[in-house]
């Protein structure tokens, strides 16, 4: 599931308080019929369909939904509520936003006790183990991973004399390194910009393909001291210096207008977000395709549905999740959207294998996003991660916007991590 960037303070603020106060924005708390429940997700991911689709499937059934704001947004608002004691029957938690939660499972139904037990085995173990605390609760199903890939602009490709079959696009960048050498090669032939950022199409995608991030496998923060990190944020920078970048920050209003644009010619695209270039692009079906992402293997995004304790319907939550979140949901949700199944039984299973993608050169994107889960090596995701990644994040965009100097980027990073988290 996508990760959004965070609106400004006061903002979110304001969202939060809005939610806790009327007890979900614009829903009425729920009735504990157990025919309807109250469920809070994010915005931007389109799941009022899903939603429609479960109520056609189940008559008699309503769904309360309110779209709370971006992944960190929501997050936020679920602690609030939980403080305050209304909340809602179910709600989505981005994995980045996940470990807090779960260090405190008396917060959450014990999906156990539902039934998770039963069908733990459906999901991806690296997957399902960020879910479930230390002392066994299960506190989350995991919806989604976002196996990596690169969303590449064929026409403009073969405008700057690159090669636009699939292999041999990949065939370009086995390393990021290699990756930016393309860039350069490409900006010199057409005088524009290569990819569309620094920041979330390199070192998002860099910092996601080793097997120690910000946490080492005992939950030690190492985020200063972890070679992986500083590997992925030099390159950002490395970008930056290259010339490459359109410095259209992911998820604004000039990058979802540039994609449509020719503004650049490739995005780093985990499964979901091709979902996003078709809604912002839907000029410019036909003119994408999927290559492999630099070095082959990486996961970006991911979500849980978790029941709070205090929940009205728990008993109709969890329906909806065994009922969307099962392998043949998820590998339907897939042909509909894109969101990659955490559910391995279906990736061999003929519809996801044989998916072509139209939009993108009737790409095999089943095959390709799922093998770049086969080499991954899974990290340790600790409470801070979210805001540790943002950090670095804002560093590397100051660069790329002309507001930072890249000589104490790094530095200066660290020092607004240390702050944010306090170690």
């Amino acid at each position: 599931m996508k990760l959004r960037i965070a609106t400004p303070v006061a903002l979110t603020a304001a969202i939060i308080l809005a939610v806790s106060a009327c007890g979900g924005g614009t829903s009425a708390q729920p009735s504990g019929d157990g025919k309807s429940f109250e469920f809070w997700s994010f915005t931007g991911i389109d799941q009022k369909s899903s939603v429609e689709d479960y109520q056609k499937k189940n008559p008699g059934v309503s769904v309360k939904l309110t779209e709370v704001g971006s992944s960190v947004e929501t997050a936020q608002a679920l602690t609030t509520a939980l403080a305050g004691g209304k909340v809602p029957d179910l709600v989505l938690i981005q994995g980045d936003d996940l470990p807090k939660f779960v260090q405190q499972p008396q917060n959450f139904h014990d999906l156990r006790g539902l039934g998770a037990d039963k069908i733990k085995g459906d999901y991806l173990d690296w997957v399902m183990s960020q879910s479930t605390a230390g002392t066994g609760e299960i506190i989350g199903i995991p919806t989604d991973v976002g196996g990596m890939a690169v969303a590449y602009r064929t026409d403009l490709f073969e405008k700057a004399g690159l090669p636009t079959g699939r292999e041999e696009v990949g065939e370009l960048w086995p390393t990021w390194d290699a990756f930016i050498e393309t860039g350069k090669k490409y900006t010199a032939a057409t005088g524009d910009a290569f990819v569309d950022n620094a920041g979330t199409s390199i070192f998002y995608q860099a910092v996601n393909q080793g097997p120690e991030k910000y946490y080492d496998p005992s939950g030690n923060v190492v985020y200063g001291t972890s070679p992986q990190v500083k590997t992925a944020f030099d390159l950002g920078l490395k970008a930056i210096q290259a010339g490459i970048t359109a410095k259209q920050s992911s998820f604004t209003d000039g990058w979802s207008a540039g994609m449509g644009k020719d503004r650049f010619a490739v995005i780093s695209a985990p499964s979901w977000m091709l979902g996003a270039i078709r809604s912002n692009a839907p000029g410019t079906k036909g003119k994408w395709d999927i290559a492999t992402i630099p070095g082959g293997s990486g996961n970006w995004g991911g979500s849980y549905l978790a029941i709070p304790n205090g929940a009205a319907n728990p008993k109709a939550a969890w329906d909806y999740i065994t009922k969307t979140q099962s392998p043949q949901g998820q590998l339907e949700h897939f042909t509909d959207s894109g969101s990659l199944p955490t559910t391995p039984s279906v990736y061999q299973d003929p519809k996801l294998t044989g998916l072509k993608d139209p939009f993108f050169s009737d790409a095999p994107a089943g095959t390709i996003y799922t093998k770049s889960l086969l080499g991954l090596k899974p990290f340790r995701i600790g409470p801070d991660s979210s805001a540790i990644g943002q950090e670095f994040l804002n560093a590397i965009t100051n660069v790329e916007q002309g507001k930072g100097d890249p000589a104490k980027a790094w530095e200066t990073a660290l020092a607004n991590i240390k702050t944010a988290i306090g170690k």
